[in-house]
């Protein structure tokens, strides 16, 4: 159901704008806004103002929705800068830069390049760097830490990369066999970062447990740590790291897009987990009978997400067969105290 446009003030907060999704804004618009047709979003991000930036995995471009726009406005054309499949999305506020990684696996209207970190202006969305991945990697989803660093997740070898302020290329920061590739051939996915202490990431394949790898005092990474869950998570697509818990625990909004659940088009949720040592001490579904939700941003109390729609891809056998006209929007629900 389309909602009538309307403006309301969220909560200001002070927190750091990074892949995380945390956003201090002081209006973010109305709570579900339109997004261009044919988009089939990835990922998005929130800027300091309440913008909203969303890169889309078709169109290999990003849109930005102002927040008090009637309608959204491209901001990265189609294929600038050599931009394919629009994967993670992050808000380098300190830099004014907007950072989205950039695959390899198809269904564009735009010319396939080799997968890389690509860099803009946040204002005009002007190219201002690209940053290849070594060995023919694959970059799915970044997160940034205090300093800084730029954390990117490899879906094509079982590594996180690392690109500081003044780094000219991507390095290796943790390479490890808890991050081998899944049955479908495809490694890491998602990433999060809680107070440059601890870094999250989730695996494409479909898994009862995220991994924590902990931070040394000099950034470098230390040992990977399996965080079980109570259930097997419906493909942790994109985490998210949010407010700690009444009780002080920390707490991850995971978005389980399905993309290998099986269970029909409409079995994506968003959960909400409170972390507790080694293990989620509690799971809880927020919103749930979605279409491939891949990713979303925490703004104030509420998360914003995007719904995919792969399998409107994935099941074309050629790009004649693609549905033209598909709408897309970001939604968005209330955060559990």
């Amino acid at each position: 159901m389309k909602m009538k446009s309307f403006g309301y003030r969220a909560a200001l907060f002070a927190v750091l704008a990074c892949s995380q999704g945390m956003a201090a804004a002081a209006a973010i618009g109305p709570a579900t806004r339109a997004l261009p047709s044919d988009w089939y979003p990835e990922s998005l991000a929130a800027g300091p103002d309440g913008s909203l930036y969303i890169g889309s995995w078709r169109q290999g471009a990003v849109a930005r929705l102002r927040p008090q726009a009637e309608q959204p406005e491209i901001l990265v054309t189609p294929g600038s800068n050599g931009l394919a499949n629009g994967q993670g999305v992050l808000v380098d506020a300190k830099r004014k830069l907007l950072w989205v990684c950039s695959g390899t696996i198809g269904f564009t209207t735009v010319p396939m390049t080799p997968s890389a970190l690509k860099s803009y202006d946040l204002a005009s969305g002007a190219p201002r760097g690209s940053y290849p991945m070594p060995d023919k990697g694959y970059c799915n989803d970044l997160a940034q830490d205090s300093h800084g660093n730029l954390y990117v997740t490899d879906s094509l070898n079982p590594r996180v990369l690392r690109l500081a302020p003044d780094d000219k290329a991507l390095h290796i920061w943790k390479q490890d066999p808890a991050f081998n590739a899944g049955k479908e051939g495809y490694n890491l996915n998602g990433i999060a970062i809680d107070r440059d202490q601890h870094v999250y990431v989730s695996l494409v394949t479909a898994a009862a447990q995220l991994l924590r790898i902990d931070v040394q005092a000099n950034g470098d990474a230390a040992a990977v740590t399996q965080i079980d869950m109570p259930r097997m998570l419906k493909n942790a697509d994109a985490i998210r790291m949010g407010e700690p818990d009444r009780q002080g625990r920390a707490r991850l909004v995971i978005f389980e897009s399905n993309a290998f659940g099986h269970d029909g088009p409409y079995g994506g949720q968003i959960s909400v987990a409170s972390l507790d040592g080694n293990r989620a001490a509690t799971l809880q579904t927020i919103v749930s009978g979605l279409n491939d939700p891949s990713s979303g941003v925490i703004v104030g109390r509420r998360v914003y997400y995007i719904e995919s729609k792969y399998s409107l891809l994935f099941k074309s056998k050629d790009d004649a067969h693609i549905p033209r006209g598909v709408p897309f929007d970001v939604q968005s629900a209330e955060l559990p105290e």
